[in-house]
């Protein structure tokens, strides 16, 4: 929701956390505080904005979650992924042009 609203006065997150979430006014916080000691948003003369963007943070994660279920290794991740599936012509060809683009030139 910070993301989508930024920058934000604390007091209107708040009211948009009770709408939203049903959160009251302390888990609001809570969880804000939280998330400003990992160093995503900021809460500053109680206006709150990110440090981090969504999805820069959420690649972030990403890679967290490849190296720590799959050890890192991202054939064995789409391996897993795409597991009884079939891809359709259109999904390989934009793994194929991913794999192209993001290749180690020798």
């Amino acid at each position: 929701m910070i993301w989508e609203n930024e920058p934000i006065g604390s007091g209107d997150l708040v009211k948009l956390c009770e709408k939203e979430m049903n959160w009251g006014k302390s888990t609001t916080y809570t969880v804000l505080k939280k998330l400003c000691e990992k160093g995503i948003f900021k809460n500053e003369n109680t206006i709150v904005s990110s440090i981090i963007k969504k999805n820069k943070y959420y690649s972030q994660q990403s890679i967290k979650f490849v190296e720590d279920t799959f050890g890192g290794s991202l054939p064995k991740f789409l391996t897993a992924f795409i597991s009884g599936k079939k891809l359709s012509k259109q999904q390989a060809e934009e793994l194929k042009k991913l794999i192209d683009e993001y290749k180690e030139v020798e």
